[in-house]
C-alpha cells in the first residue's frame, strides 16, 4: 500500500466517524479530499471496496502500535499499563454510528473486523498472563482462558454499556480504577509491589 493511498484512508476513516458511513458517498469522499471522483475510482472500484480498506488499515494501524508496545523490555505490569492506555485511547475514538452504520450495511466486513479484534485482544492478553506467571508478578493459578475472555467481554461491553456515561469510561480516574481492579485479581505480592511502584504513573497518564 502507498502512502498516498494511506493518507486517503485515514481521511475517509475520519469523515466515517464524524458522519458514519451510511451518509458520506463517494462524491463527498472526493469533494473532503479534493480530488476527483475518476482519481478516487482509481484505488477502490465501489463504496464497498473503500468501506472495507478503510476498516482494514485502521485495524492494522491499531494492530501495529499494540505489538509495538508489547515488544518491550517492560514488566508484564508495566506492559499491561502501556497496551490498556492504549486500548484506552481507542476506545475515545470510537463512533456508534460508525459502528452502526458497519454491523448494520456491510455485515460481512463488520463480522471480520470483530473476529480479527477479538483475536487480537485475546492473544495479546494470553501472552501477557503468561510473562507474568514467568516473571512471579502474576498468579499460577490463574485460569488463563477465563481471565482472556473475561477481559475480551469488559472492555466489548464498556462500548455499549449505559451504566456509565461516556466522559466517565473514558477519564484517567476510571482507567486507573479498572487498571488498579484488574491486577489485583491477578497479581502475587510482587505483583503488587510493582502495581504500587506505577500507581503514580497512572496517576499522571494524559487524558487524550
Amino acid at each position: 500500500m502507498n502512502k498516498e493511498f494511506e493518507d486517503l484512508l485515514t481521511k475517509v476513516s475520519a469523515l466515517y466517524r464524524k458522519y458514519g458511513i451510511k451518509s458520506v458517498t463517494m462524491d463527498d469522499v472526493a469533494h473532503e479530499l479534493g480530488i476527483s471522483k475518476k482519481t478516487l475510482y482509481q484505488f477502490v472500484t465501489d463504496k464497498t471496496e473503500l468501506v472495507q480498506q478503510v476498516v482494514e488499515h485502521v485495524r492494522q494501524c491499531n494492530f501495529s502500535s499494540m505489538r509495538r508496545k508489547e515488544g518491550t523490555d517492560l514488566n508484564a505490569i508495566e506492559e499491561l499499563i502501556e497496551v490498556s492506555q492504549h486500548v484506552n485511547t481507542v476506545m475515545k475514538d470510537h463512533s456508534p454510528a460508525y459502528e452502526y452504520d458497519l454491523k448494520k450495511y456491510y455485515p460481512d466486513i463488520y463480522r471480520s473486523l470483530m473476529s480479527a479484534r477479538r483475536k487480537l485482544m485475546y492473544e495479546s492478553m494470553i501472552s501477557n498472563i503468561r510473562k507474568g506467571k514467568k516473571e512471579g508478578v502474576y498468579r499460577m493459578d490463574l485460569d488463563e482462558t477465563i481471565i482472556a475472555k473475561l477481559h475480551l467481554l469488559r472492555i466489548e461491553n464498556m462500548q455499549t454499556t449505559e451504566i456509565f456515561k461516556e466522559e466517565e469510561m473514558h477519564s484517567q480516574k476510571f482507567f486507573r480504577e479498572v487498571f488498579v481492579y484488574h491486577i489485583h485479581g491477578l497479581a502475587t505480592e510482587k505483583g503488587l509491589e510493582i502495581l504500587n511502584d506505577n500507581i503514580d504513573k497512572l496517576a499522571s497518564l494524559k487524558e487524550h
